[in-house]
C-alpha cells in the first residue's frame, strides 16, 4: 500500500506550505496518519499525527503552534499546514499509516518504528 505526499517546495523563512497525503489503496479512517521528516545526517522524526477517530492531533515541540494537521476522510487524504516556516525545518517530509498493532482510536504516536505503508517523500526547503 502507498501513500503519495505532495505539496513541497522552496520556501523563505516565514512563509508557508501545505502538504497533502493520499491513498486510493485503502480507507485512511482505519489508521492513525503520521508525519515525519527526515534532513540530510539525521534520523527520520515525528513531526505530527491525528488519530482515526475523532481527528485528535498530537505535534513534536518543535512544530507546535505553527503546523496543523487535519484529515478530510471523504477524500482519503490527510493534510499538514506549515506555518511560518524556519530553515531548520528543511527536509524531505513523510506520510505513513499507523501499523495494525497500533490500531486504537486514538492512538497518536510520533514513532517512525509503529508506522508502515509510507509514501515517497516531499522536499520541503526553506531559506533563509
Amino acid at each position: 500500500v502507498q501513500l503519495v505526499e505532495s505539496g513541497g517546495g522552496l520556501v523563505q523563512a516565514g512563509g508557508s506550505l501545505r502538504l497533502s497525503c493520499a491513498t486510493s489503496a485503502f480507507t485512511f479512517d482505519d489508521y492513525a496518519i503520521g508525519w515525519f521528516r527526515q534532513a540530510p545526517g539525521k534520523e527520520r522524526e515525528g513531526v505530527s499525527s491525528i488519530s482515526k477517530k475523532d481527528g485528535f492531533t498530537r505535534y513534536a515541540d518543535s512544530v507546535k503552534g505553527r503546523f496543523t494537521i487535519s484529515r478530510d476522510n471523504v477524500k482519503n487524504t490527510v493534510f499538514l499546514q506549515m506555518n511560518s516556516l524556519m530553515p531548520e525545518d528543511t527536509a524531505v517530509y513523510y506520510c505513513a499509516a499507523s501499523t495494525p498493532h497500533y490500531s486504537g482510536n486514538y492512538y497518536l504516536g510520533l514513532s517512525p518504528y509503529e508506522y508502515d505503508s509510507w509514501g515517497q517523500g516531499t522536499q520541503v526547503t526553506v531559506s533563509s
